[in-house]
């Protein structure tokens, strides 16, 4: 217990120290920066590292409809630094990996294959945008044709339409983080990073900032960005709210009293306003970071009425943002969470928020898929949300909540793996640490505890800091010190139902 707690607290003591966040390498955000800026430092770092993390099927990235996204861009990057280089023949390491990727994307984009997309951001844009990419550099390589078709059910409508709306200067915020394919003159008004940020995207910055001699911040935050990682650099960065927020529920809804520096949570409240919370300064507010600072705050004893939550309340559920193509579970379970815990707080206001919270846990409910697990748009794995939706649905305590949370138990027991892990496609620490947390919420009988044991031993035997991407952002990526606390936060309940 107590080597637990260290742990955490050197945990958020980390957090506190660092505002832009622990997040693991990116593909797509690395792969764009060879394409876009050849002139930052780092570009041969970023292209060696493409070359390692190549699949032995040419591709990159994770399977059931990941790879297309990074292999699309990767390819695109090696393609391009292959035309740039000065050499008079490009190195064969690189050359061959090109070709791998250039017949991984034609076996997977032949008509006859129907392949499935992952849904995730901006692929409805990114897809066409690479692709026309890749074509215009075949076009300059005769050798290397015939060009790559779309997969069915993509065109180029929304690229077009919001690359016209680009060059008006009329893009949305929420449109930043995909400047990279939209052609945007550099540093053209209208944008406005952060700390030298553009919607928290290393790709969307390069494409805005230009050159080396563009905007100085953001040139700065580019160099600062690859150098800690050696070159190659996320895709998310940074996540000043989002990373401590969700650090902080996780351990206390685990139990794990950790010690809060009062600057975290000094940096939660900064990052409130009328519309809410967003991951990070220069990011557009949403119902999940909102709900998620909420919470944060509410359990350290900073409460504040959650009103910005009502304006993303729909009806029946929360969007997630109010212009939001499909809703989230982890969304409406977060702000169901939230709503539970202030309504325990100031029970005075059940007027204004009982009803959206009843709304928000029926939507859940109804969300259920038929083997008792949820899924959701911002996680590429069912355990997530699962575990975020057992925890609101046991918060609000409903009569109609019990036979949802049995459901969700049964189906955890069902799927854990011999070596006491969980995973979608192998098993990993996150996703065990997930259904440890769903479990939390268990009758603890006999059966409950020995799965807890074992997934114990195995949270306890992994190596340490390798965390599979599976969080949702134009790539699949790792949010590190978040996956750390669940890890942790696992361990801790595994203490509580086992008694060890």
């Amino acid at each position: 217990m107590t080597s637990l707690l260290n742990r955490a607290n050197r945990l958020l003591a980390e957090v506190a120290a660092d505002e832009w966040g622990s997040v693991a390498v990116s593909l797509y955000d690395t792969a764009r920066l060879i394409t876009q800026a050849p002139w930052l430092a780092g570009h041969h770092a970023r292209v060696d590292y493409l070359c390692d993390t190549q699949g032995h099927d040419g591709g990159w990235g994770q399977p059931d409809g990941y790879r297309l996204v990074p292999t699309l861009a990767a390819t695109a990057a090696l393609m391009t630094h292959q035309r740039t280089q000065t050499t008079i023949a490009p190195p064969t390491r690189v050359a061959a990996a090109t070709a791998a990727g250039l017949d991984a994307l034609r076996r997977w984009l032949h008509p006859a294959n129907h392949l499935t997309v992952a849904d995730t951001i901006g692929v409805e844009i990114i897809v066409p945008a690479l692709t026309d990419e890749i074509n215009a550099l075949l076009a300059d390589a005769p050798d290397l044709s015939p060009p790559l078709p779309l997969p069915d059910g993509f065109d180029h409508g929304i690229l077009t339409a919001l690359r016209e709306r680009s060059r008006r200067g009329t893009l949305s915020q929420r449109a930043w983080a995909c400047l990279e394919v939209l052609h945007m003159t550099p540093q053209a008004p209208g944008v406005q990073p952060v700390g030298g940020a553009v919607a928290a995207s290393a790709a969307a910055t390069a494409a805005w900032v230009g050159g080396p001699d563009g905007d100085p911040t953001a040139v700065d935050f580019l160099h600062r960005l690859q150098a800690r990682g050696g070159g190659p650099v996320p895709g998310v960065t940074p996540i000043s709210y989002f990373e401590p927020a969700w650090i902080l529920n996780t351990f206390a809804a685990a139990g794990l009293q950790a010690t809060v520096p009062a600057t975290v949570l000094d940096r939660l409240e900064a990052g409130l306003d009328p519309t809410g919370a967003p991951a990070a300064p220069g990011l557009p507010a949403d119902a999940d970071d909102t709900a998620a600072v909420l919470a944060a705050l509410l359990r350290h004893g900073r409460i504040h009425a959650p009103d910005a939550l009502l304006r993303y309340h729909t009806g029946d559920h929360f969007a997630c943002f109010l212009d939001e193509r499909n809703p989230s579970v982890s969304t409406n379970a977060h702000v169901l969470e939230t709503l539970a815990l202030y309504l325990r707080e100031r029970p005075a206001d059940g007027a204004r928020f009982a009803g959206p919270a009843t709304d928000a846990a029926d939507w859940l409910i109804h969300q259920q898929q038929p083997d008792g697990s949820w899924e959701d748009k911002w996680h590429a794995s069912r355990y997530y949300a699962t575990a975020c939706t057992a925890l609101a649905l046991a918060l609000h305590a409903a009569p109609t909540t019990h036979r949802a949370l049995e459901r969700a138990t049964a189906w955890v027991l069902d799927t854990q793996r011999e070596d006491g892990s969980w995973g979608r496609w192998t098993g990993t620490v996150e996703e065990t640490a997930y259904a440890v947390h769903t479990l939390l919420h268990a009758r603890p009988d006999g059966t409950v505890q020995l799965a807890v044991k074992r997934a114990c031993a195995y949270l306890t035997g992994a190596a340490p800091g390798h965390h599979p991407p599976l969080w949702h952002a134009k790539d699949l990526y790792t949010p590190v010190a978040v996956v750390h606390a669940a890890q942790l936060a696992a361990l801790h309940i595994g203490e509580h139902i086992t008694g060890a």
